[in-house]
């Protein structure tokens, strides 16, 4: 598939996702008494459906929550002008948002009701830069263990045309979410 094909498969598919919400896919933090008898995976799930709040960072830095299935999550962004560098790249920090949603959101999918997580590590390695121009880029998060109070996963940033970005990896503080 070209890239051009691809960028547009990715756009359509987001476009779907949100004309499927019954509403704006909802801002704010997640209200743990009320979901207290999900789990993570239904939570994800929840989200993506528009049903749950999804958090303010994802409107600020423009990405979305595009799969999630156990021990496994795709995260989209499309990176604009403003998540760009001094020198008219896209800075890090974004890449390092994409990264650590994919391979948070991919740990989440594994976890029981009642438990959440912290990113207690993150290492994200860029191996190309990144321009605005890009359209859409994707954050695949999967999972390489789950324990009582540690998870680990590891991902990858690419772009439509299929060329790496940046890999991830990332280990996680299993936290009760029941205050």
């Amino acid at each position: 598939m070209t890239q051009e094909n691809m960028l547009a498969t990715w756009i359509a598919e987001e476009e779907k996702l949100l004309a499927a919400m019954p509403n704006a896919r909802p801002a704010g933090s997640l209200n743990h008494a009320a979901v207290a008898n999900l789990s993570g995976l239904e939570l994800m799930q929840g989200i993506i459906r528009g049903e749950l709040p999804n958090g303010n960072m994802p409107s600020t830095m423009n990405y979305m929550i595009m799969e999630a299935s156990p021990g496994h999550a795709v995260v989209q962004g499309n990176p604009t002008d403003s998540v760009l560098n001094v020198q008219g790249f896209v800075h890090g920090g974004w890449f390092a948002t994409m990264m650590d949603a994919a391979v948070g959101n991919s740990i989440h999918t594994m976890l029981p009701a009642g438990k959440g997580y912290t990113t207690l590590d993150l290492s994200v390695k860029m191996t190309r830069a990144l321009l605005p121009t890009v359209g859409r880029v994707r954050a695949i998060g999967r999972v390489i263990q789950v324990g009582r109070t540690i998870a680990l996963a590891e991902g990858r940033l690419i772009g439509p045309d299929g060329k790496l970005h940046a890999t991830a990896t990332t280990t996680c503080m299993v936290v009760d979410t029941q205050k």
